[in-house]
């Protein structure tokens, strides 16, 4: 087959490559202000955005088009513009994220509420009157920052230290290792302080709770685990990632998939853990791989668009 039309280059302005250097230009004057400056900040607000959009450009231009108008998407891809006056738009932060979070493992939910809170203050200083990151110190999310950019660079290819030099990426390993320790420090804490509340109720109520445990802990909706606190069923929540793989026997299809923790939470004694770093802490960080099984006509069954919808009862009678 003969391919007649082609695309030209991506457009420099959804290139990964134009994207990358505009953020390492960012990261530069964010460097040059004192770490506790609001430029400071509001530079690493920047920053940290660019160094998304390269990051879902270089998996492809595509993903970064708007799609509510499809001559975004073939501008992204390479194409002339179709339309007079034509302006390409693309996808909002917030949706550049979670779309990382799709793509990359390593980019989880943690890391990706860090990353629109973060550039959320930058959206507020440019287009109020506040001033979000007045009194904001270097210290309360460098950690986070840095680990954040570690994984986005990484699926480029690059690391830490190609960014933002060795110099530099010294200290922001240390600073991601202190967020990481001080992240364990705090749950071991809440387990402990749950693990005494446990111990001084009466010991019927420990049944009746432990009882209300093992029903709820369920394992189709989530990955049963034991509470570090008070040692019932509980569970642990988790983001789909990489591909599911599909096995056929004989009119059953068994679906399994590897999953990425980002939440815990017992009913027995009330403990709720959010957050990779946290619940590594505790020893449940580790993914899990979830498995559903589907009768064939189940699962080539065609999707009910209304699923989930009330009647309408408003047919006369």
């Amino acid at each position: 087959m003969k391919q007649t039309i082609l695309p030209g280059d991506v457009p420099e302005a959804w290139s990964a490559e134009a994207l990358y250097n505009k953020a390492l230009r960012y990261c530069e004057n964010m460097h040059t202000a004192a770490t506790d400056s609001w430029e400071h900040a509001l530079w690493s607000g920047l920053c940290l955005e660019l160094l998304a959009r390269a990051a879902l450009g270089n998996i492809s231009p595509a993903l970064l088009a708007e799609p509510q108008k499809w001559a975004n998407l073939a501008h992204a891809l390479g194409f002339p513009p179709f339309e007079a006056k034509f302006s390409p738009n693309s996808i909002g932060t917030a949706a550049v994220l979670m779309r990382l979070r799709t793509f990359l493992p390593d980019f989880d939910v943690e890391l990706e509420n860090f990353c629109v809170a973060h550039t959320g203050r930058r959206n507020e200083e440019l287009h109020s009157g506040s001033m979000p990151y007045d009194g904001v110190n270097g210290s309360k999310w460098h950690g986070q920052f840095y680990r954040s950019a570690k994984v986005l660079l990484a699926s480029m290819g690059y690391t830490l230290e190609d960014f933002i030099g060795a110099e530099h990426s010294a200290v922001a390993e240390k600073e991601v290792a202190a967020a990481m320790d001080a992240a364990a420090k705090s749950v071991l804490g809440d387990v402990d302080a749950h693990n005494k509340v446990w111990d001084a109720k009466e010991e019927k109520e420990r049944e009746v709770l432990a009882a209300r445990a093992g029903v709820w802990a369920n394992r189709e909706d989530g990955h049963r685990v034991k509470c570090p606190a008070c040692g019932n069923p509980a569970l642990v929540l988790g983001e789909p990632i990489g591909e599911p793989k599909r096995e056929l026997d004989g009119d059953e299809i068994s679906e399994r998939q590897e999953h990425l923790p980002y939440l815990f939470q017992c009913v027995a004694c009330g403990l709720k853990i959010a957050g990779l770093s946290r619940l590594s802490a505790v020893g449940l960080g580790d993914r899990y791989t979830k498995t559903q099984t589907y009768g064939a006509s189940e699962y080539y069954a065609a999707v009910d668009p209304y699923e989930g919808y009330e009647d309408d009862n408003n047919e006369p009678f």
